[in-house]
């Protein structure tokens, strides 16, 4: 598809809609209208002549009378496909449809009635179609208390607020928007993934699957992070991950962003932890004063990382049987990572006169119970 193609979103103001066509902005296509409810007729008219491409997004699903779910869902798709055809141009068209046609209601009926036009369009046309019936979505921008668990759980638990679940048991299929826009994007560039279940739709891909029980409790973990410094499941791809990016874009912006670390101080400086993982240890920030020695300790598993990002330092290693003592100098005017190998006693000293600030990373989150930790100074007994 060229950048500068005329591409047609209807709906451009919601949760799909608004994700959409930010990322197509991003990839470069310059040419891009918007209908919503606050559009005209003659603007859809206006819009249909000139598109190269149309994402049909747009429907009703909490009307305050059903007939409202065909006026926005069937009859719209009816006038869109007429307009298009009457601009004899094939534009191909994207339709998001529901997992709940077929389930008797009035929203799965007038979701399966615009589907059929859609279809219908595309052989009396041979415009290409591509019709995809969406699970549940989440993701940032989502309107919260309105159609979507995730977004009502992430927004209550940030903001303290009660969630209600009423079936713990209950399994969720979800998409994520990011992958949504993904496989919407590669349609309209001729790379629309097939439904191997439903014959003609498309399909996104991939699907995760919770209970709704896992679900809450997932996202209370994120908000209980703050005080225990653990980090989700951050795996590639994984549902946990794309869950966290969600929960924190519901924090509230004016306060919520920000949150306090228990410092341990004592006249040599401080040592805060920062986070914790529970495959890939914890980060911490040590901060010496001027003159001050910390350390003198070496592990049998535990290993560490040192960065100095701010003042001058010296590292001393020494291991417990021998006399050797091997220095690395380090400041934060030169960012360079000192490794702290098991079975070397260590120490870091504040050579400069301000406070040395070290980001330390250990390849396991501390237990005070297994410290592996053995004092012995770096300077040998004589």
């Amino acid at each position: 598809m060229d950048k500068k193609a005329c591409i047609l979103i209807t709906g451009a103001g919601g949760f799909v809609g608004k994700n959409l066509r930010l990322a197509l902005a991003a990839r470069g296509y310059e040419n891009i209208l918007r209908y919503d409810v606050n559009n005209t007729p003659a603007e859809l008219a206006a819009f249909a002549d000139k598109a190269d491409f149309v994402f049909h997004l747009a429907g009703v699903n909490r009307p305050k009378d059903a007939s409202e779910f065909y006026d926005g869902n069937s009859d719209l798709t009816s006038r869109l496909c007429q307009l298009l055809a009457k601009a004899g141009r094939k534009t191909p068209l994207l339709l998001t449809s529901s997992i709940q046609v077929g389930n008797g209601s009035d929203y799965g009926k007038s979701k399966q009635m615009a589907e059929q036009t859609v279809f219908s369009y595309g052989q009396t046309t041979g415009a290409p179609v591509y019709v995809y019936r969406m699970p549940g979505l989440f993701g940032k921008w989502c309107r919260p208390n309105y159609n979507s668990v995730v977004a009502t759980f992430c927004y209550n638990i940030a903001n303290d607020l009660p969630i209600q679940v009423r079936d713990p048991a209950f399994c969720l299929p979800l998409c994520y928007i990011d992958d949504v826009v993904d496989c919407f994007i590669n349609a309209m560039e001729g790379n629309a993934l097939p439904d191997p279940d439903l014959e003609g739709f498309c399909r996104i891909e991939p699907v995760h699957r919770i209970t709704l029980g896992e679900l809450a409790d997932t996202i209370k973990r994120f908000r209980e992070s703050r005080k225990t410094l653990q980090l989700p499941n951050l795996a590639e791809g994984g549902l946990e991950k794309k869950l966290y990016s969600t929960y924190l874009s519901y924090l509230e912006p004016s306060s919520g962003f920000k949150y306090p670390l228990t410092m341990h101080t004592d006249p040599r400086g401080s040592f805060t932890e920062f986070l914790r993982t529970p495959e890939r240890g914890q980060v911490s920030v040590n901060v010496s004063r001027p003159g001050i020695t910390k350390g003198n300790h070496w592990h049998s598993t535990k290993n560490e990382k040192y960065l100095v990002v701010s003042g001058k330092g010296l590292i001393r290693f020494r291991l417990p049987d021998s006399d050797q003592v091997f220095e690395y100098h380090v400041s934060g005017e030169k960012l360079e990572v000192v490794d702290i190998p098991v079975g070397y006693t260590h120490s870091i000293v504040n050579e400069g006169d301000s406070d040395l600030v070290t980001v330390m990373w250990v390849n396991e989150c501390f237990d005070p119970d297994h410290p592996d930790t053995v004092a012995l100074p770096v300077d040998a007994e004589k």
